[in-house]
């Protein structure tokens, strides 16, 4: 999105949906003064709305020094994110998917002939060509993303019987 497409987004979206929009890339712990400054909104508007994500175990509220941060609760996000892989995707699609990703890992450290992203980053100091950097680049980098990813994906398999059973609504 351009820059432009982004302010007539951020000028379109009300002060309570530009604090949670910005409340849930909260990586970092950041204060309400810097998510204030971040979204346009008074300090005690976005303490209002971060607060409210608190208590929806969105963010967690951490105390450093004599502040105040947030940032997302990761195991809140992870759990939402598990469930959400069990109710939109069956056994077998989780299944293909994990095989997949460790098919994608396999390939490259044949291809590469290295063990782990880390290595493969560090083959980048053997190397003159920009693109072939490039490439071992941006190959690590989703590399690291699926490291991360077939956890989950393997959590959802994991308890996706357990899921299933607890997952209905009364009629």
């Amino acid at each position: 999105m351009s820059e432009r497409g982004n302010e007539n987004t951020q000028s379109s979206m009300t002060r309570g949906e530009r604090v949670r929009a910005a409340a849930r890339t909260l990586r970092t712990p950041r204060t309400a003064s810097w998510v204030a400054d971040e979204t346009g909104v008074s300090v005690k508007t976005a303490q209002k709305y971060l607060d409210q994500l608190v208590e929806d175990n969105v963010l967690r509220r951490i105390e450093q020094g004599d502040q105040t941060c947030y940032c997302v609760d990761q195991l809140m996000a992870t759990y939402r994110e598990i469930a959400a892989l069990q109710r939109e995707h069956d056994r077998e699609a989780l299944t293909s998917a994990l095989e997949s990703m460790r098919e994608k890992i396999t390939e490259w450290q044949v291809s590469y002939d290295v063990e782990t992203p880390g290595e493969l980053r560090a083959s980048i100091a053997d190397l003159d060509d920009a693109e072939e950097i490039e490439t071992r680049r941006e190959t690590a980098a989703e590399w690291e993303h699926l490291d991360e990813r077939i956890p989950v994906v393997r959590a959802a398999l994991t308890e996706y019987d357990w899921a299933s059973e607890h997952d209905t609504i009364p009629v």
